[in-house]
């Protein structure tokens, strides 16, 4: 696959957690994904989104940075929104809050076999304190 391949790919499985779109997860992400170094399959994943779309009815995910170079791809997605209650164990309650998170994901066969996640919980501790 090429780079831009892999990034058009990518764009796809973006646009498909933004419909919301949960049964077409399966085109991108591999049964046997690990997520953070832990396996939580397919279905883990799943209901991982499904959670955090309870807890951000509008989670949008937008690509700020995309590096292709396969089988993986480095993102930093930008997030404005706002959470129901806590978040990152932070009591945000409501309150608008924007944030990134750095993810680098590995493909193979087309779909995502290997997730490493870190969201920014410095940015939106500075925001619900006032300071950001």
């Amino acid at each position: 696959m090429t780079e831009t391949d892999l990034a058009d790919l990518y764009r796809d499985y973006i646009a498909c957690l933004n419909e919301r779109d949960w049964s077409g997860l399966e085109r991108f992400v591999h049964e046997n994904v690990v997520y953070n170094g832990r396996q939580i399959g397919l279905a883990g994943y799943r209901a991982m989104l499904e959670k955090d779309v309870r807890a951000i009815p509008d989670l949008r995910f937008a690509i700020d940075l995309l590096v292709s170079d396969p089988p993986r791809i480095a993102s930093r997605l930008r997030f404005d929104c706002t959470p129901k209650g806590e978040f990152l164990g932070l009591p945000v309650d409501g309150r608008r809050v924007s944030f990134t998170e750095n993810v680098f994901y590995e493909f193979r066969e087309g779909r995502i076999v290997q997730i490493w996640s870190v969201i920014d919980k410095v940015a939106v501790e500075a925001q619900i304190q006032g300071v950001g």
